[in-house]
C-alpha cells in the first residue's frame, strides 16, 4: 500500500513549506505532482519555486508547459499528471482518486484552521481504513518536522 504521510503546518505558512518539502522529494529521486488549490496557486508556486532557495535548483513546470511529461515536478490545479509522478503532494484537502498509483503521498494541513484539522482525521480514517502505512509530522516552531504518529 502506498505510504502516506500528514504535514500539519503550524509554524510556517504552506507556500514557505511546500518550496523546501519539494526540493527534499526531487533532491531524494522522486517524480513530483504537487496538486495546489487553484491556477492562481499554481502560477505562485511556479514563480516560488524558482526563486525561494538561491542554492536550490527544482525543475518543475506545469501542465501548459510542451515538455510537461518530461518534468520531474509538475504543478497543478488537476489531479491528472503526466509526468508519471511517484510522489504527489496534496494541499487543500484535495483527495487522489488512485492513492495506490503513488509510492509516497503527502497531505499538507493548516493546522490553524480547525475546519482543516477535522477534514485530515476524516482522510486520515479513511486511508487507514483503505489500509495505506500512515504516519504523522507536527511541525515544530521553528519550522522542522517531527514525527508524532
Amino acid at each position: 500500500m502506498t505510504a502516506i504521510q500528514f504535514y500539519h503546518l503550524t509554524a510556517t505558512p504552506m507556500e514557505r513549506a511546500v518550496p523546501r518539502l519539494v526540493d527534499k522529494a526531487y533532491s531524494a529521486g522522486f517524480r513530483v505532482h504537487l496538486v495546489l488549490g487553484s491556477e492562481e496557486q499554481v502560477e505562485y508556486m511556479n514563480q516560488l519555486l524558482w526563486t525561494f532557495d538561491p542554492g536550490s535548483f527544482v525543475p518543475h513546470g506545469t501542465p501548459k508547459d510542451a515538455d510537461a511529461a518530461e518534468l520531474p515536478v509538475l504543478l497543478s490545479a488537476s489531479p491528472e499528471a503526466p509526468n508519471s509522478p511517484t510522489l504527489l503532494f496534496v494541499t487543500e484537502g484535495t483527495v487522489p482518486v488512485q492513492p495506490e498509483a503513488y509510492a509516497r503521498i503527502l497531505d499538507l494541513f493548516d493546522g490553524n484552521s480547525e475546519e482543516a484539522v477535522t477534514k485530515a482525521r476524516t482522510r486520515w480514517g479513511n486511508y487507514k481504513n483503505a489500509g495505506h502505512e500512515l504516519s504523522y509530522l507536527r511541525q515544530d516552531a521553528k519550522g522542522g518536522w517531527e514525527k508524532a504518529a
